[in-house]
């Protein structure tokens, strides 16, 4: 202990024996400045040159001086503090290492900020300090791009239409500027007031996340949300205590007003979340209803009037003409871009028949997703969902979400996908719109849609607010062409893929085995101890624990599936050649030269590989080690079982062409079928008509 006494004693006469100097030689200051120039100064030094210099490069006199007396300050300061400062004291043009870390620091995070970050610092908009915090406490830390265009527009008071990719923030574009214009506004804390703000959205679904933005950015204001399949009585409370804004389906609002219990006549903003729908057919009338009681036709005083949506057809820029100015701004981020759907989703497309469908899904989720990842599956009918959510091919829980389930047991069931109590979500387009649920790793559309907008929006579910996503479409060789209309119309491309194979499953399921293993208690392992060391005697460690692996996962059967259509039993197998294939009974010789006549009956649905290089088609998986075995790579022909989905050409049926007189050939050992055209005319078989089979194409074409 005494020796650290002495020691720090040395150090304080030392630092004040520098002290002392430094103010002897102040009038050295100049050249200890030029030699710092010469001995390339690091960048905080520069910065702080930069400060006290002028245009011409000539340091300030004055400045000088203040800095030299901050010096000499500083080094008196440090004689009162405790040593840790004294190494920077013997040279006083240096920082402490602390400071000039710290200011590196945030130099380099600045250079990490990308240029939309930078854009939508809230410093750069009018957003009060108690907003920015509550911001914050949503995980937002500036404002995208969307929110940036149109901020400034929507809290002056102009009408306005945005539309933006799914995923992009659109409800925080109007709730934001629309919070804060109410807050610089007199407060009005009077019972019974009527609403300011309306916001009408087409689910109630998407009425509610609305009016919960709303609420987790605002602790001054009255928000309610009016929905159908709820209880009126607390929404009559809430229209006596008084609004200021209001969100709901137009449903339940048109009830209210016809029962004279809500006052819209005060309205000063209107804005009408995804608009495509909401003006579809089925709203037009009700929203007309609506807003007849705050819109009076050619006054000069309309509501602000906002429509905000990530697809906008034509005709609802005809129809929002009844609701909105004259002068109208139109902030649209997609505009003639090809790509309508969001960029931050990679989209997948499976060939596979309706029958397959469920326990193909299964697979698809196990490998895209896993048994912690988030799922929403889109079916086309309340039936479909239903049944889809009970099969025993999807391991992880499931529940559904429907127009026919109570709206009770809706919203159990989203705050349950929301918390994570369970893992997938089979739904209708109830849960298309605007529901942001956060980490949906994937997204599983069973058929293409019929419309190219509920795509967008249902791909939209997933990549949200910067993540990245999956999207997965099945499809039947008959609705090929509606998925080549989706690609034109989304401007997306689809990247055809197989169904997992038994690797891809085995491999993502033991990961999740892991996972589960790592979530047990330690205290919990102690009790499985004794079995553990009595099984590892029995079957050996790598045997026992392979078992109890697989196990855990639940892939304990695994179903060998065709890459091409998903068809179980199959295995898709590519034969490469060393030239380009002019027709595919050149593959056929290769293969009958070693596997014999008979294995025609074994193999179908063969096709060109991409550049006529080969051909894959697919052979029982019983039959795989008996053609493995024959078969011998030579240097024009090799025989590969395929991992994945090779990329094939278009087959003359996908690009329009027939073959000539109207017969489908066998393309891969299949029987022939009539038809076609002949002679200009068409014919079809009736139910009862001769014995002749249809081939697959025909069963399935419209």
């Amino acid at each position: 202990m005494p020796s650290m006494i002495h020691t720090e004693a040395d150090h304080i006469i030392h630092m004040v024996e520098n002290g002392m100097e430094m103010i002897k030689k102040k009038k050295m200051k100049e050249r200890v400045i030029a030699k710092d120039e010469c001995e390339s100064p690091a960048p905080e030094k520069r910065k702080r040159e930069q400060l006290i210099t002028g245009v011409n490069g000539n340091a300030d006199a004055n400045t000088i001086k203040k800095k030299k007396k901050i010096k000499v300050k500083a080094v008196d300061m440090t004689l009162q503090t405790s040593p840790s400062a004294e190494i920077s004291s013997e040279h006083p043009e240096e920082k402490t290492p602390a400071a000039s870390s710290e200011d590196l620091a945030s130099d380099s995070d600045k250079e990490k900020e990308t240029p939309e970050q930078r854009g939508g610092v809230f410093t750069n908009f009018r957003i009060s300090q108690d907003t920015i915090k509550l911001l914050q406490a949503r995980g937002v830390t500036y404002l995208f791009d969307i929110q940036v265009k149109t901020f400034n527009s929507i809290y002056d008071g102009k009408d306005l239409i945005g539309q933006a990719r799914t995923g992009t923030g659109k409800t925080f574009s109007f709730a934001i500027p629309l919070v804060e214009k109410l807050h610089s506004e007199a407060a009005d804390k009077r019972r019974g007031r009527p609403p300011k703000v309306l916001v009408l959205a087409p689910t109630r679904e998407l009425a509610i996340q609305v009016s919960k933005d709303f609420k987790d950015i605002t602790r001054k204001l009255s928000v309610t949300c009016f929905y159908g399949g709820s209880s009126y009585n607390p929404q009559l409370d809430a229209i006596r205590s008084g609004i200021d804004i209001l969100v709901g389906t137009p449903g339940r609002i048109k009830d209210h007003l016809q029962n004279n219990k809500l006052d819209l006549s005060q309205l000063k903003h209107v804005v009408l979340d995804e608009v495509d729908q909401m003006l579809d057919m089925g709203f037009a009338e009700q929203v007309e209803e609506i807003l007849s009681m705050s819109y009076e036709k050619d006054a000069e005083e309309k509501p602000q009037t906002l429509l905000f949506s990530a697809t906008c057809p034509h005709w609802v820029y005809e129809v929002a003409k009844k609701y909105m100015r004259t002068k109208c701004i139109h902030v649209d981020l997609i505009g003639r871009k090809t790509q309508k759907a969001a960029t931050t989703v990679e989209h997948l497309a499976i060939a596979c028949h309706w029958s397959q469908r469920a326990s193909v899904i299964g697979d698809v989720i196990q490998v895209y997703s896993g048994s912690h990842g988030r799922t929403i599956i889109f079916c086309e009918t309340k039936r479909e969902a239903t049944e889809l959510s009970m099969n025993t091919s999807i391991k992880q829980s499931a529940q559904t979400l429907h127009g026919d389930i109570v709206q009770k047991q809706r919203e159990v069931t989203l705050k349950g996908f929301r918390n994570g109590t369970f893992e997938v979500l089979v739904a209708t387009n109830v849960a298309a719109r605007g529901l942001d649920i956060p980490e949906v790793d994937l997204v599983i559309q069973c058929s293409p849609p019929k419309d190219v907008e509920s795509y967008i929006h249902r791909s939209g579910r997933t990549g949200r607010a910067g993540r990245t996503g999956v999207c997965i479409c099945f499809y039947q060789r008959n609705e090929e062409s509606q998925l080549k209309f989706v690609e034109q119309k989304a401007g997306i491309a689809f990247k055809r893929v197989g169904v997992p194979t038994a690797n891809d499953i085995i491999k993502s399921s033991s990961k999740d085995a892991v996972r589960f293993l790592d979530s047990v208690p330690a205290a919990a392992v102690e009790y499985f101890r004794q079995a553990a060391c009595e099984l590892i005697e029995q079957r050996g460690a790598e045997e026992a624990l392979a078992a109890a692996l697989a196990h855990i996962s639940g892939a304990t059967s695994l179903e060998q599936r065709s890459l091409i259509n998903s068809d179980a039993g199959f295995t898709t197998m590519i034969l490469s050649c060393s030239q380009e294939m002019h027709n595919m009974g050149y593959g056929w010789r290769g293969l009958k030269e070693q596997l014999g006549e008979e294995v025609e009956g074994h193999i179908s649905r063969m096709n060109f590989l991409k550049g006529k290089k080969g051909v894959c088609f697919d052979i029982p998986a019983s039959k795989l080690k008996e053609i493995q075995d024959k078969w011998q790579d030579g240097r024009r022909w090799q025989l590969t079982v395929a991992t994945e989905l090779p990329e094939m050409e278009q087959s003359m049926r996908q690009s329009g062409e027939r073959p000539a007189g109207g017969f489908s050939g066998r393309g891969g050992g299949g029987r022939r079928s009539f038809g076609g055209n002949f002679k200009g005319k068409s014919f079809s078989r009736g139910r009862g008509g001769g014995g002749q089979k249809r081939s697959f194409n025909q069963a399935f074409d419209y």
